[in-house]
């Protein structure tokens, strides 16, 4: 089997199926390249393992994008269509259980706790693009894509109950917002990842990402505004 080849061919496939503004080829190519920093501070990292798992790990966004009730995760979808991909590339069994675990644990919401170092950089990688100016940056293309507010003033608890399912699932994406999640997920980050590594760039990340929202939410609410007369 050509290695290198079928990763070229997983990525013409993932190219193909990705048309989510955040969650594209080039989110894909990040978090590959994130996984490739930090497995060079791992030990016993099995490429073959990981590479396909970090191409293939979005592969049912859309289709998750697509649904407003909240029951598809693209993690456990993910998984299928994976497995299929892999077969026809000529994958041993093996290695595709290895690879489908790397994709059903990448997401908090999924429930699944990555077991292998490999899963454990996927959920780190993935983690890390959302974090930061990447991640401010995706977070509000994500906004426009669903046509959120910038803002709003809905009580937090209130929100959680109205518009979201079992492990915290989303129903209506329209009405997510930046601000929202920021408060309940991008804070908690940094402690959630595995890796050394991962934390340390995490820790960075999120302080830029702390100082971005505080600015922005006081520009909102007109405090704390100098002007020169």
């Amino acid at each position: 089997m050509d290695i290198e080849m079928n990763h070229k061919k997983i990525l013409e496939i993932v190219k193909e199926r990705l048309t989510c503004s955040a969650h594209n080829l080039d989110h894909v190519l990040r978090v590959y390249n994130l996984c490739l920093l930090i497995a060079k501070n791992e030990q016993n990292v099995d490429l073959e393992i990981l590479i396909p798992a970090a191409l293939l790990h979005d592969i049912a966004r859309v289709e998750e994008s697509q649904d407003n009730t909240g029951q598809i995760d693209h993690a456990v979808l993910g998984c299928y269509i994976a497995e299929d991909i892999l077969k026809q590339l000529g994958y041993e069994e093996e290695k595709i259980d290895k690879i489908k675990h790397c994709i059903s644990a990448h997401r908090f919401r999924t429930g699944n706790e990555p077991k292998t170092i490999e899963a454990k950089i996927l959920f780190d990688s993935d983690k890390l693009d959302i974090i930061g100016a990447t991640g401010i940056a995706r977070s509000f293309m994500l906004a426009g894509q669903f046509g959120q507010r910038l803002t709003t003033n809905t009580d937090l608890n209130h929100y959680l109950k109205s518009n979201t399912v079992e492990n915290g699932r989303i129903k209506e994406v329209s009405k997510h917002t930046p601000f929202i999640e920021y408060e309940i997920k991008f804070k908690k980050i940094p402690n959630k990842l595995y890796t050394k590594t991962a934390k340390e760039i995490g820790e960075k990340r999120l302080e830029f990402m702390d100082e971005y929202f505080k600015t922005l939410r006081s520009e909102i609410d007109g405090v704390n505004e100098v002007l020169d007369v």
